[in-house]
C-alpha cells in the first residue's frame, strides 16, 4: 500500500476532527470528512470542507453502509474521533434518542473499526484515546476506551491509538468553562513542576489544543502507515513540533 492514498474521517465536525481534515488536505491526502446524514447543519459542513479540498460523505451509521462505503473507498487510514459530551451522555438517559458514551463512542467506534477489517484494504485505523485508558476503568468514559483500544489491538489493523491529556484551548467554541478552567490551572501547575526540575512530569500532562492534537495525529498516521503505535501525552507533543504548523478553522458549534 502506498504511504499516500485516502483517509476517511469519521468525527470530522468535532473540535479535533475538523484539524485533522485540514492536516490531511495539507498533506495531500485524498480526504474524506464524513458527516451525519441527519445533522441540522449538513449543507453547512458540506461546504466548508468541500472549500477547504475534501470530498464529504454522508453515510448513515449502519454496520452494511458503513462497510459498503469503506469497501468503495479503499482507504488507507481510517480516523475514529467519535465521542459525545458528559452532559448530552446525561440527557440520554431520559431521551429516546441514543446519544451516550455506549451508543456513540463505543458503538460507533467498533462499528467502524469493523468496517475497516471488512472492506479489504487493510487501513490504518486511528482512535483518539485518552491518557490513563489502558489503566483501571474510573468512570464510564474511561471504561469505553479501555474497551475500543482492546479490540483495536486485537483487529489486526496496523493502528495508532491517540492518549492525550486534557484537550482544550481559546480556539474551541463550544461552552466548557469548567474544563477550560482546569486546562489553565493544570498548566499553570505543571509550568511551575517544570521550572522545579520536572519538564518531563509536566510534559506528560500538560494540556493540547485540537489544531496541535490533529497535526500530531496525522504526523504520526502517515510517517509510518504500518506500524502499531500507543501514542502518549509527550509522544504527541513531539510530533506536533515536527510536522508542519496548521491554521485553525473558523470556529463553530458542532453538529
Amino acid at each position: 500500500m502506498a504511504p499516500l492514498g485516502s483517509v476517511f474521517v469519521a468525527g470530522a465536525t468535532g473540535y479535533t476532527g475538523r484539524e485533522v481534515v485540514r492536516a490531511c488536505v495539507e498533506r495531500g491526502l485524498d480526504t474524506v470528512a464524513h458527516v451525519r446524514p441527519d445533522s441540522h447543519r449538513r449543507a453547512e459542513w458540506s461546504e466548508r470542507f468541500a472549500a477547504l479540498g475534501a470530498e464529504v460523505d454522508h453515510t448513515p451509521w449502519t454496520l452494511a453502509q458503513m462497510k459498503a462505503t469503506l469497501g468503495r473507498l479503499q482507504p488507507s487510514c481510517v480516523y475514529a474521533l467519535l465521542g459525545t459530551t458528559k452532559s448530552r451522555a446525561k440527557r440520554a438517559v431520559s431521551s429516546a434518542v441514543a446519544d451516550s458514551y455506549e451508543a456513540v463512542d463505543y458503538g460507533l467506534s467498533i462499528m467502524l473499526l469493523e468496517a475497516a477489517v471488512d472492506c479489504g484494504s487493510k487501513p490504518r485505523f486511528v482512535y483518539l484515546s485518552a491518557m490513563g485508558a489502558d489503566g483501571r476503568p474510573i468512570n464510564a468514559y474511561m471504561d469505553v476506551r479501555k474497551r475500543v483500544e482492546a479490540a483495536i489491538r486485537g483487529s489486526a489493523l496496523p493502528h495508532l491509538i491517540a492518549r492525550p491529556a486534557i484537550v482544550s484551548g481559546s480556539d474551541r467554541e463550544e461552552q466548557r468553562l469548567a474544563e477550560r478552567t482546569a486546562a489553565r490551572v493544570s498548566d499553570g501547575l505543571l509550568s511551575l513542576v517544570a521550572r522545579l526540575g520536572a519538564p518531563g512530569f509536566a510534559d506528560r500532562y500538560r494540556s493540547i489544543t485540537g489544531v496541535a492534537l490533529a497535526a500530531a495525529m496525522v504526523a504520526l498516521a502517515t510517517d509510518d502507515p504500518r506500524a502499531a503505535i500507543v501514542a502518549e501525552a509527550g509522544d504527541l507533543r513531539s510530533a506536533d513540533t515536527r510536522s508542519t504548523p496548521s491554521t485553525p478553522s473558523t470556529p463553530s458549534t458542532p453538529s
